[in-house]
């Protein structure tokens, strides 16, 4: 089943997704076809994990974690699916990254992997954008924006041993299988409750396969992982950044 959020004039709604359609308590609402789908949920934090693909941290001459390498998005990352990308105006060296991510259910901390399954609600897709020339991490990778998310929640997947690509202006990028990654979702998720408490709508992200790559103004990025979906979004312009809400829209009960 694939759980979406909405965009409609009394509001954002959430529910069942299928042929174009969100079935919600209150009836029905059809996506438009523009930038109608919002984050498929409401995380307080986006933990991301980096260099899980042993092909991608050859490529960029990283060293080999033994534990899960993680980072942190802020809630102000996120963007939806279709939604324009502002290319960050402190940047030159903007990159994307097609990842698979997971959306915790309930509250939970100190989680074995048997468990792990019982509090992911299902999962989805994220671009973690990266401005490689800003030095550390959070401000690489914390910026507005930089955390595109959707374009739905995925209930019914196994995460292991899923295809994915990336394309970036029609041109075939990236293209792995999740059975690549090092550590699995189970294992990081366990890992990660250890040190957080996990709240309701937080999201986990897996790594980026090998070749992630520059993005420029104009360039539309599409992820798809299969089973799960396709996430796309255009980067635009820096002065776009303007137009991105200034305040969350809550979901209607």
């Amino acid at each position: 089943m694939k759980l979406a959020r909405i965009a409609t004039d009394d509001g954002p709604v959430s529910g069942r997704y299928e042929d174009g359609v969100v079935h919600t308590d209150d009836g029905v609402h059809e996506v438009g076809t523009d930038a109608d789908f919002l984050p498929p949920c409401e995380p307080s934090a986006l933990y991301c994990v980096g260099r899980n693909f042993a092909a991608t941290i050859d490529q960029m001459e990283y060293e080999r974690p033994d534990e899960p390498d993680f980072f942190i998005k802020p809630p102000a990352s996120l963007v939806g699916h279709r939604d324009p990308v502002p290319y960050p105006s402190f940047s030159d060296e903007v990159t994307y990254a097609g990842e698979l991510a997971a959306v915790i259910d309930e509250p939970c901390r100190n989680l074995s992997e048997d468990e792990v399954s019982e509090v992911v609600r299902g999962y989805t897709i994220m671009n973690d954008m990266d401005a490689l020339d800003q030095g550390e991490r959070t401000p690489r990778k914390a910026f507005d924006a930089s955390g595109p998310l959707g374009p739905w929640i995925e209930t019914a997947v196994d995460p292991t041993g899923i295809d994915m690509h990336t394309d970036v202006a029609g041109e075939r990028r990236q293209e792995a299988n999740t059975e690549l990654m090092l550590f699995d979702p189970d294992e990081i998720i366990s890992y990660l409750s250890e040190r957080f408490t996990f709240r309701p709508g937080d999201v986990v992200s897996f790594g980026s396969p090998a070749n992630p790559g520059l993005v420029e103004p104009g360039d539309t990025v599409e992820i798809t992982y299969e089973g799960v979906g396709t996430l796309r979004n255009t980067v635009v312009d820096a002065s776009e950044r303007e137009t991105l809400p200034l305040e969350t829209e809550t979901i209607r009960a």
